[in-house]
C-alpha cells in the first residue's frame, strides 16, 4: 500500500483541529488506513515501511495515539491472516528535521491547569501500552526499527527506546528537556535506560535535560548504526539486506534479553502515576515555560513548513 511523495503542509495550531475527536477513525475502517501515518509494505525486504505525517506540531497527541494502536492491531492481523509476510518493521517522519518533538505538552498543560489527574494518568498510559507492545515486538517475529532522520525530544526520544534498533542520520539531537520546566520523563525513559545504562547513568542524562547527538548516542550503544545526512532510509535498507539471513537469530536474541531484563507493563504504568503527581505538582511558572518550549518549537516548525 503506498502513498506516493508526500508534501508535508503548513502546521496547523487550530485548538479544534488538534484536539478533535478521533473515535469515529475506528468505524469503518480499511487496515493501514490512517491520517496521520503513511504505510508502504515492500514485498522485496519483507519491511513494512512506516511514517508519521501529521500536520501539526508533530508531537503525540491523542488521535497519533488512537492509530497507533490501530496499525499495531493492522500487523499482527495481516500477519495471522497470511496477507503480509513483515519481518521488518520501520517507522520514521515525514516532517522535515524532526522526528518527534514528543508529549503534547498544551494538553498536558490543560489538565493540569484543570487539576485532572485522571486524564493525565490516561495520556500516559496510553502511550506506555503502545511502547510496551512495540518492545515485545507485538509479540511477533519481528524486528523493530526507529529511523530517525531529525530531532527526537521527549517522548519522541523515548519511543525510540523501545525499537529493537535504532538508526540514525548524523546530525540528528535526541534529548529529554521535560526537567527544564519541572517535570521528567514518564513514558518509559526511566525504565528504558536504566536497564541499557544502568541506574546511575540513565538518572544522569535524564537530570541533565541536555541534547545529545546522534554520534554520543551511537557510543552509548542507544543507536546502533548512523548514516549521512539524507541517507537514512538507505541506511536501513543496506542493514535489511545485511542481516535478513539471520533475521531468526535476533529475533531470539531480542526475545532472550526480554526474558534476562523483562520490563512489565506494571512498572511503566507506575512511573506515569509518578509522572502525573509531579505534573499536578508544576507552578504557574513552570507552565509558562512549558508553553514557551512550545512557542519556540511552533515558530521553527512555521518555517520549516
Amino acid at each position: 500500500m503506498t502513498f506516493g511523495n508526500l508534501t508535508i503542509p503548513a502546521v496547523v495550531d487550530n485548538q479544534a483541529e488538534r484536539y478533535r475527536s478521533f473515535e469515529d477513525r475506528a468505524t469503518s475502517r480499511r487496515p493501514f488506513t490512517f491520517v496521520d501515518l503513511e504505510t508502504q509494505f515492500d514485498p522485496a525486504l519483507d519491511t513494512l515501511w512506516t511514517y508519521m505525517r501529521q500536520r501539526s506540531r508533530p508531537s503525540f497527541n491523542p488521535g497519533l495515539l488512537t492509530e497507533f494502536g490501530q496499525w499495531q492491531d493492522d500487523v499482527v492481523d495481516a500477519l495471522a491472516a497470511g496477507k503480509m509476510p513483515i519481518r521488518y518493521l520501520v517507522l520514521g517522519s515525514r516532517f522535515p528535521g524532526i522526528f518527534s518533538l514528543g508529549g503534547d505538552l498544551d494538553l498536558f498543560a490543560a489538565h493540569i491547569r484543570d487539576g485532572d489527574r485522571a486524564a493525565l494518568v490516561r495520556y500516559g498510559r496510553a502511550c506506555v501500552r503502545i511502547l510496551h507492545r512495540n518492545m515485545r515486538s507485538l509479540d511477533q517475529p519481528i524486528v523493530t526499527i526507529g529511523l530517525v532522520e531529525g530531532d527526537a525530544l521527549g517522548g519522541g526520544f523515548e519511543a525510540l527506546l523501545s525499537f529493537n534498533v535504532v538508526i540514525a542520520e548524523r546530525g540528528a539531537s535526541f534529548g529529554l528537556p521535560e526537567t527544564n520546566f519541572g517535570l521528567f520523563p514518564g513514558m518509559g525513559a526511566h525504565c528504558f535506560l536504566s536497564r541499557r545504562l544502568g541506574a546511575a547513568r540513565a538518572e544522569q542524562m535524564i537530570l541533565s535535560g541536555r541534547t545529545y547527538t546522534a554520534e554520543e548516542l551511537y557510543d552509548l550503544g542507544i543507536v546502533h548504526a548512523l548514516a549521512a545526512p539524507g541517507k537514512g532510509r538507505a541506511e536501513v535498507e543496506g542493514y535489511i539486506r545485511q542481516n535478513r539471513r539471520r533475521h531468526s537469530g535476533h529475533c531470539a536474541i531480542y526475545e532472550a534479553s526480554r526474558s534476562v531484563n523483562p520490563l512489565p507493563l506494571a512498572e511503566l504504568e507506575a512511573v506515569v502515576d509518578l509522572w502525573a503527581d509531579a505534573a499536578l505538582r508544576l507552578s504557574e511558572a513552570d507552565l509558562k515555560l512549558m508553553r514557551r518550549l512550545v512557542g519556540a518549537q511552533t515558530r521553527l516548525l512555521d518555517k520549516a513548513a
